[in-house]
């Protein structure tokens, strides 16, 4: 699932851009003319409090740095606008070439709560949403966003904004009936005695609990761990062939990456990939190269879902070296996407 981009660029997509570069020159006009006036209104103003009456050193900071800030974003603004606007029409075009749709703002519904109820994304004080990609990947409905987690760190004078997630949310339709609820999460996620002890037997989710289930795969407990309401569903979802597909992408994603939720009949995904789908700047050279890129950021992701919604068992266009090769080169195209999946912990 890949656009052309070289069609996109070459026909309705490239003429609209070239339409939008007075609109870019125009935004790049405005900001210099609102910098150069908060210049000029700054300036005398911060001279005055650093060199008139002594109020403080501390508050004097506070006060310089609000000014040039805020003078700085209203500057930017016309900018930002400029950048949102052709990263919203050079992403929707490359959602129409496949046949899905796409939408910069996000309203997050029940797969992010389920994503926060099972921790598949850690506790944060701050989010941020964009970019949301839907329709239909191989008769499957499904959705992908972008989210941005921040905690709150320190205190006083320390007290930062650190991110605690960047990546995708993915939500499914899975590709076989099931009832439970199982959780694929990362190996040693969950312990017992305050995470003093070894892994926890059961785990509890707002009152849901859920079994550690057994695997018969080596290798795959050594990333993955399983925990199910039922035991025997919890297998056939996650059997030893699909451990393959797993390690595969893990492996693509550079470790510390995907965990899943499969609950009533989908699977929602996290997986940490940094930023994404950034096609939208104020300058027009290098437009293709950022279609490119975000084109290949879809495709790698949707290569994801194909094989985490694997629907066949042993045999059929899904089989077991198919899935791992395409993870594979999802992990090769990786490395070139905006920077690469970035490895972080929640």
């Amino acid at each position: 699932m890949r656009a052309d981009v070289n069609k996109l660029m070459g026909g309705e997509l490239g003429n609209w851009l070239a339409q939008q570069q007075g609109m870019r020159e125009q935004a790049k006009a405005t900001a210099h003319n609102r910098w150069t006036i908060a210049a000029m209104i700054l300036l005398p103003a911060l001279a005055f409090l650093w060199f008139g009456p002594d109020w403080g050193g501390t508050f004097k900071f506070f006060i310089s740095a609000f000014g040039i800030g805020g003078g700085y974003a209203w500057g930017y603004a016309p900018i930002q606008k400029a950048k949102r606007e052709i990263k919203i029409g050079i992403n929707s075009a490359i959602a129409n070439e496949l046949g899905i749709h796409y939408e910069y703002d996000v309203e997050t519904g029940r797969e992010f709560d389920a994503a926060k109820t099972y921790g598949l994304v850690p506790h944060y004080h701050r989010d941020d949403f964009e970019d949301r990609w839907f329709g239909e990947i191989e008769g499957h409905g499904f959705q992908l966003y972008e989210a941005h987690l921040e905690r709150q760190k320190g205190s006083g004078k320390n007290k930062r904004w650190v991110t605690v997630f960047r990546g995708a949310i993915i939500q499914m339709e899975f590709g076989r009936t099931f009832r439970s609820t199982t959780l694929l999460q990362r190996a040693g996620k969950h312990k017992k005695w305050f995470g003093l002890g070894g892994r926890a037997d059961r785990v509890s989710f707002d009152g849901h609990d859920l079994a550690f289930v057994d695997q018969v795969h080596p290798a795959f407990e050594n990333v993955f761990e399983v925990w199910s309401d039922d035991q025997v569903e919890a297998r056939v979802l996650v059997d030893p062939s699909y451990v393959e597909h797993l390690i595969a992408i893990e492996r693509a994603f550079d470790g510390d990456a995907v965990r899943a939720l499969f609950s009533r009949g989908e699977v929602i995904i996290a997986v940490e990939s940094g930023n994404l789908f950034e096609s939208g700047h104020i300058d027009s050279t290098g437009d293709h190269e950022r279609a490119e890129e975000a084109a290949e950021q879809f495709a790698s992701l949707a290569r994801l879902c194909t094989a985490i919604n694997k629907t066949e068992r042993g045999g059929g266009k899904h089989q077991s070296g198919v899935v791992v090769d395409d993870a594979r080169n999802l992990g090769a195209s990786g490395s070139a996407l905006g920077g690469g999946f970035g490895r972080k912990g929640s």
